[in-house]
């Protein structure tokens, strides 16, 4: 299977969007003050179907009234219209996605040989494990690595950040689907500690009970990215082996942590029993996710994976489309984290403006804003309108009033930005 071009480098819209960004650094229209009649959300007109031309083909949507929120359609349309994107890889077409995967790779049957296996050997090489099986989703192979772990230690148990996505985003289906029994250790708002998993954080006392499972974010995205020093980390895998329980890594984002720890990926994964990976998160290739461990835990998972329902008849898409986004992008994770410091330095000293983690520990971070976050997303679709740029539109509220937070991903389409445009974005946000 050759490898992937590059992509985006040549893409014309980077050039709109770069003549709109230096027209209005030279107080040219982009760049002037903004009057209450151009406050609104600008959005395909329900219905009507009316768009604007645009320079590269990527047609407008008309206004609606400011007062009216824009439906998913209207938002879609919008997000299309724009020709600079600040997170991740940008708003890639099929095409580009199609046009990433080799002609030569090879199809698979049912997971069995392909571009499956060839990816499945790659991924085993680079995070230093005896083997690995391919998985539509991070998901399944997530539960499914921990009800082994319980099955083979007669434990229902397990560990994790109570900002877990299994504990969040995932219905409790390691409960419903498994029988297993989630245990939040630590505070939502900080990594975990060795000393959390010693004793209660409530009243002090120790923790009595022994899990079959510790689970690991690497990094602990629902924070920015945070990772926790290696003597640390060391210590809390340690505390588990000491207990008999396996220690599993989410790793979903675990590609852009090498330069943090200053180690290998497979040093890094080493300590742990299983790593489950994903190949569309910071990769930015289509869904799918991959579980590494001893042979005999992948090979009892890869039944699991039956059961579930992911054996398909043919998942060499999304294998070919994971291995060329993992041979294009991971190389490129070090300029991604660079670029993360460069653009953290550039809005420190905003006074609205918190970094977190400051500096970002990966190529990621959260921005907490001093403002209301229906007023960053209303500014962040008055950008997208008059400036085809597409940034924030979906702050979080957070327990503060008046503070929201904002996710950035550094990846192909955030390398396009120098830190002086980031900081007149920002900016921007905080201030129309």
């Amino acid at each position: 299977m050759g490898t992937a071009q590059p992509s985006g480098e040549d893409d014309p819209r980077v050039e709109v969007g770069r003549s709109a960004l230096e027209s209005a650094s030279s107080g040219g229209p982009a760049g002037t003050a903004h009057s209450h009649s151009r406050r609104h959300k600008i959005v395909q007109q329900r219905g009507s179907g009316n768009h604007l031309p645009t320079a590269n083909g990527r047609s407008v949507p008309t206004l609606t009234d400011e007062t009216s929120e824009p439906s998913s359609a209207e938002l879609q349309a919008l997000r299309r219209s724009c020709v600079r994107f600040l997170h991740s890889h940008g708003d890639r077409s099929v095409a580009a996605y199609l046009a990433e995967i080799p002609a030569d790779a090879e199809t698979d049957f049912y997971g069995m040989g392909g571009v499956v296996q060839e990816l499945e050997d790659e991924v085993a090489q680079i995070l230093g494990k005896a083997a690995v099986a391919f998985f539509p989703s991070g998901v399944m192979a997530q539960q499914i690595a921990l009800r082994i772990h319980a099955d083979r230690r007669g434990r229902r148990t397990v560990f994790f950040h109570p900002l877990c996505h299994m504990e969040q985003k995932e219905l409790r289906a390691y409960e419903m689907l498994h029988a297993l029994v989630g245990r939040p250790v630590g505070e939502p708002h900080r990594l975990i500690t060795v000393g959390d998993l010693r004793g209660e954080r409530w009243t002090g006392e120790p923790i009595a009970e022994v899990p079959a499972a510790l689970l690991l974010e690497l990094p602990q995205r629902d924070i920015g990215g945070q990772l926790p020093p290696w003597e640390e980390l060391v210590d809390q895998v340690d505390w588990a082996r000491g207990h008999g329980a396996a220690v599993h890594m989410d790793g979903a984002r675990v590609w852009g942590c090498e330069s943090f720890y200053g180690r290998a990926l497979a040093e890094i994964c080493e300590r742990f029993d299983t790593v489950y990976v994903s190949f569309y998160k910071q990769l930015g290739g289509l869904a799918g996710a991959a579980l590494a461990g001893p042979e005999d835990v992948v090979a009892e998972a890869k039944e699991w994976r039956r059961r579930h329902g992911g054996m398909l008849y043919g998942l060499w898409p999304n294998a070919a489309s994971g291995l060329a986004s993992l041979r294009t992008r991971l190389p490129r994770m070090a300029v991604y984290q660079e670029q993360a410091l460069a653009l953290a330095e550039a809005v420190r000293d905003l006074a609205a403006v918190e970094v977190l983690p400051d500096p970002p520990h990966t190529p990621m971070m959260h921005l907490l804003l001093r403002r209301d976050p229906g007023a960053v997303r209303t500014a962040a679709l008055e950008l997208a309108r008059e400036e085809r740029l597409w940034t924030f539109t979906r702050p979080a509220s957070t327990e503060v009033p008046r503070v929201c937070r904002v996710e950035l991903e550094v990846g192909d389409a955030t390398l396009q930005w120098t830190p002086a445009e980031f900081r007149r974005i920002l900016q921007r946000l905080l201030t129309d």
